[in-house]
């Protein structure tokens, strides 16, 4: 094992100098050709011409086998940092049993398209369960906790009837990924100190289930609860929140937070990065007055609302992960029917022996 990482490594700080290895060699033929070429040492003005020339045609193709090789990396490693993305923050359906969806994400590390928020929304035997979350810190450092979280929900969120056993198979899943990581950052096998300690590392977490019926029943570890779009903005109360998953153990009993969702009405699930972005004056992002302008806009737009005026309030530069996922509801409500004459039931005739 040790073996293989050692090669795998090497191969990268090839792949790394590799760049550099043309301009080295220019470089030295240049020195050799200055030094010890006769031409090079000609006093006539031709002769320096002729050389400038030379050297001026060469160092410019050089310069463009370099550039175009760095372009095809590039384009190599956006490739499969758009794959990962499909993969780990893999975008919902449209549709969900009769729920319309869309999330989206926008990263505060330069580059990347994922980060340390986390969101995603399945159909189940249960209902529609949705979870929603923020790992401590930001960027690539992040992405373990991600993938662990997301492996477990994507298996809880089926096998687990209940909605306290999904997030008690999350805490344990958590639980062995820092268990991991701090055996990695052990001085005996690290080289130097870890820049995210996973002593340090917890998450926020909100965890919900929507029944056919608009019943939607909350978990909220710490994460900051959703709004819920109607005739009003207004925020969806989710009851008493639990501790961050890795700070503290769950307690024994956890009893969901029960809300409606009406049809026609929308839910607007979001991490702290959004409310907490501030501009050049320190001021805080308006999230609500936002949300307001889209009450009735479909999720995808409301989605694109927030974040193209989330860009302009930070003039780009956030500071932290943003993670959206708007949920409306679009079933109908079927009102209840009269029984058809002939079918209603009358109580008998009383009979004439009694």
């Amino acid at each position: 094992m040790f073996r293989d990482r050692s090669l795998v490594a090497e191969g990268s700080r090839l792949r790394r100098t590799a760049p550099l290895v043309a301009p080295s060699v220019w470089g030295a033929a240049a020195v050799a050709w200055k030094v010890w070429c006769p031409l090079a040492a000609e006093p006539g003005l031709a002769a320096r011409v002729a050389t400038s020339v030379v050297f001026l045609g060469v160092g410019a193709g050089l310069v463009l086998g370099v550039r175009r090789g760095l372009v095809r990396e590039l384009a190599r490693v956006r490739a499969v940092a758009d794959a990962t993305q499909q993969v780990l923050l893999r975008p919902p359906p449209a549709r969900i049993d009769g729920l319309a969806v869309a999330a989206g994400q926008l990263s505060a590390s330069r580059g990347a398209v994922v980060g340390g928020d986390l969101y995603e929304a399945t159909a189940t035997p249960y209902g529609v369960r949705i979870v929603i979350g923020d790992v401590r810190g930001h960027g690539l450092a992040a992405l373990g906790a991600v993938v662990a979280l997301l492996g477990s929900f994507r298996e809880a969120a089926h096998d687990e009837a209940e909605l306290a056993g999904v997030l008690r198979r999350l805490e344990r899943a958590l639980a062995r990924h820092l268990c991991e990581r701090a055996r990695e950052e052990h001085p005996a096998r690290a080289a130097r100190a870890p820049e995210h300690p996973a002593a340090e590392e917890f998450v926020t977490l909100l965890l919900l289930e929507i029944r056919p019926d608009g019943t939607v029943d909350v978990l909220d570890c710490g994460h900051p609860g959703p709004y819920r779009l109607g005739r009003c903005v207004e925020a969806v109360p989710v009851g008493e929140p639990l501790p961050p998953l890795g700070v503290f153990p769950l307690p024994a009993d956890l009893v969901p937070h029960r809300a409606r969702l009406l049809p026609g009405e929308t839910l607007v699930l979001y991490t702290d990065g959004a409310e907490e972005a501030r501009d050049g004056r320190g001021r805080f992002f308006p999230l609500d007055a936002v949300l307001a302008g889209a009450a009735r806009e479909a999720p995808a737009a409301v989605v694109r609302r927030v974040q193209t005026a989330l860009l302009r309030h930070t003039g780009g530069r956030l500071t932290d992960d943003v993670a959206l996922l708007v949920v409306r509801n679009d079933r109908v409500r079927v009102p209840a029917q009269p029984a058809e004459p002939g079918l209603r039931r009358t109580r008998p005739a009383p009979s004439p022996h009694r």
